[in-house]
This record gives C-alpha cells, structure tokens and sequence, in this order.
C-alpha cells in the first residue's frame, strides 16, 4: 500500500474508531485496535493513528511495524521525541509513556506478536531495519 493511501485509510478509521468510541474500527484482522495521538516532531501539532495493539494487564504494546517499510512511521519519530502520548481504547482515553522494548524484551515479545498477526513476519522479512516493539504505560485518564 502506498503512503498516501495509507494515510487516507488511517484518517477514516481514526475518525469513526473516535466518533462511535471505538464501536467501529475497534477490531481489524482479529486484533484490538486503539487510537495513539503523538506530538508532531515537527509541527508540535497532536497526530492521531489507529493502530493494533496486545495487552499484558494494564500494558499496552504496540508495533512500529509501518508494513516493513524500510523507514519507521511518522508516530514512532514523534514518540522517540516526546514519549508523552494520549490513547484511545474504544471509549476511555488515557495518557501514556511510551517506553521502547528492549532487545531482551522485544525477544520475548516478537512471538506473540507474530501469533496476534501474522503479517509482522512478513513485514520484518521485508527490510533490514529492527521493527521496534513499543510498550505504553498508562499515566491518567484524559477528560
């Protein structure tokens, strides 16, 4: 898919996960979905992409995956720079630190997140860059 594509697709999910509180778009290839808004590096303006994402008790963990692009996504760039994210899991927002897995962790991790979604294989076999594994730490409710 292309990026522009992508980004048009992302903005229509987004805006109906946000709409309906997650009632539509909350579930996409048999996994969870949320809502990750970043600081744009750049611009300093919030961005908003709907995104997969595991659970391990109140942990969330999403996949700097971007299909197996060789370049990161935009929203990882933007957290590298100010790991201070909000989320949306259907209709709670809540604000989050985002901590990058490490290679320990994300060892442990790649399995279970190839079981959830089996693509990320295949996005991995496709650039030579380490697709990071990101875990969100809720801080506070937002609202």
């Amino acid at each position: 898919m292309h990026d522009l594509s992508a980004k048009w697709l992302s903005t229509i999910h987004t805006a109906l996960y946000r709409t309906t509180g997650g009632k539509i778009g909350r579930h996409l290839v048999k996994n969870d979905m949320l809502l990750l808004t970043t600081v744009g590096r750049r611009s300093g303006r919030p961005h908003t992409v709907p995104l997969l994402y595991l659970q391990d008790g109140s942990q969330l963990v999403i996949i700097a995956s971007w299909g197996g692009r060789d370049y990161p996504p935009h929203w990882y760039l933007n957290l590298v720079a100010d790991p201070k994210v909000t989320c949306q899991v259907e209709g709670e927002s809540f604000e989050a630190i985002a901590v990058e897995a490490t290679d320990h962790e994300r060892k442990l991790w790649w399995p279970r997140i190839v079981e959830a979604y089996h693509g990320y294989a295949e996005y991995q076999s496709r650039t030579d860059r380490q697709i990071p594994v990101i875990f969100l730490d809720r801080q506070r409710p937002v609202g």
